[in-house]
Order: C-alpha cells, then structure tokens, then sequence
C-alpha cells in the first residue's frame, strides 16, 4: 500500500494505491465523514487480484488538502475528480461508489462515459426510492431555516458519526472504534466542519441528476454490482434493487445485520463477491 499525494488544479489530493502498476484500475470512492482509509481492508482482502487499486480522499476529506477560497460542492469534487484520473492516465477504470462517492462518481461516468468498465455500489444512491424518510428530511433542510445549521453540524460530533457507523449494525463489537475516531480527527481540523456544512447544504443538488445517471447505466451496458447494508439509515434496500430497472443484469446483494458502512462488519462475505466480480465479470 502506498500512500501518496498529487496536485490537481491546486487541491493536493491524496490517495492510497496498490497493485501492480500497470494492471487494470479499480477507482475506490469513498463517502462522509470518511476517507480512503475505510477502503484499507478491502484493498487487502483484493491483493490477490491483478487489479491496480486506487483510492483519492475528496476535498474535505481527510489528507488532501483544498486551497482557501475552494468551493464546496458535488459539482467541483467531481471536477477535482475528472482532474485526479486525468493526472494519473486513467483511461479506463471500473469504480467502486459508496456515499457521497456515488454521486461524485456517476457525474463523471456520465461526463466521461468511455471511461468506465464497470460499475460497485455500495450503499450509493442513485434512485428516488432509495431515500429514506430522514434522508429525505435532512437533504431538503436549507441553510435560511432556524436551527437547520446546529442540526448538520450535530452530524460532525462524536455522537453523529458512531450513529452513522452503529445504526442498523447486529453487533457493533465487529466496528473498529478506531475508524470513527479518525473520521473525527479529520472532522475536527481548522475548516473543515465548513466544508461538510457546505456539501450537506448542497447534497439535494444531487436528485436532479439521477435521471441522467440512470440513463448512463442503460446506455453504457456496464456490468453492475450491488452491495448493500440492509439497515442504513439513510439509503434503503429499495435502492438497492433499483439498480436493476436500468441494469436489468445488475447483480445485487443486501446483508441483513450490516448498516450504512456495510464493509466494516461485512468484509468476508463481500470482498469475495467483488473479487469475483473484477474477474469475471469485466472486460
């Protein structure tokens, strides 16, 4: 595992990367309030593919660094994204969305269509359906409203990030206290609660893209994947199977006992299903 950094229009992005150098990419996008960190045990468990296997922290994301004055948006992430690949050669790669990287991701899979040999989703929405009530409660709070501001920002404490990583969960013991004690550190440096303030404000921008990536998947015939935590509350299982309305040949698996961060309860049974799926299924 390597751990490395490049500029990209100004914004220092970081990023882990194993493999070998030269083989096929898989794109690892991580979600809120997170980074590439949480994909450390599945790029091990996928060392024994011959897959190159990258992993950027988004702006505002754990070590990559944004410039003052950067501005916080699905839209200019998925910029920095298109840049990121750009600056790496990524001609071709197959992705793997989850969170906040679904709609980061799929913006440049429409963007740049070519590029993308394959489709993983885990527990990223794309679809209506797949919203739950307080998801859709909370994407359509506006910064103007009374107390909407404390109540974003109560999602940086300690106690907003265990409820995103323990709701749903059978047995929390299988957590590692560790990761949501990093998501917090990162959390916690100078600017940052801003920025997540500001993406949080902007996430419904995202629902009026969905038409165009569904379109994206029917199109561009990629093989699809599907994996998903079936007690998320935030995105429900019905997203899950949505998939296979514009990917009639999705594949689609949804773990009872898993929450919204289903790998890191699930990793045994679900590093075997993309392993098979790099192998088999891509071209």
């Amino acid at each position: 595992m390597r751990h490395l950094t490049i500029d990209v229009d100004g914004v220092s992005v970081a990023y882990r990367e194993s493999g070998p150098a030269d083989g096929p990419v898989l794109l690892l996008l991580h979600g809120f309030p997170t980074s590439s960190h949480q994909f450390t045990r599945l790029m091990d468990a996928l060392g024994d593919t011959p897959y190159r296997l990258i992993a950027p922290d988004h702006p505002g994301f754990g070590r990559t660094q944004a410039p003052a004055g950067f501005t916080y948006s699905f839209d200019r992430l998925a910029d920095v994204l298109e840049g990121f690949t750009d600056a790496l050669g990524l001609d071709r790669y197959a992705l793997y969305a989850f969170d906040f990287g679904a709609p980061i991701g799929l913006r440049l899979a429409a963007r740049r269509p070519d590029r993308v040999t394959g489709l993983i989703v885990q527990n990223g929405n794309a679809y209506e359906e797949g919203l739950s009530d307080a998801a859709r409660e909370f994407a359509g709070l506006r910064r103007s409203e009374p107390g909407a501001e404390e109540r974003v920002r109560g999602l940086f404490t300690e106690a907003g990030t265990r409820f995103q990583y323990e709701t749903g969960v059978a047995d929390t013991s299988l957590i590692d206290p560790a990761n949501w004690t990093l998501d917090l550190h990162y959390l916690g440096l100078p600017g940052r609660a801003d920025a997540q303030a500001d993406l949080a404000f902007d996430y419904a921008s995202n629902f009026g893209h969905y038409p165009a990536w569904q379109a994206w998947l029917r199109a561009s015939g990629v093989p699809v994947l599907v994996v998903w935590g079936a007690g998320d509350p935030f995105f429900t299982p019905a997203g899950a199977e949505a998939y296979r309305r514009d990917a009639p040949g999705a594949e689609v698996h949804v773990f009872e006992g898993a929450g919204h961060f289903a790998l890191e309860t699930h990793l045994p049974s679900i590093a075997p299903l993309i392993s098979k799926f790099l192998l088999t299924k891509l071209p």
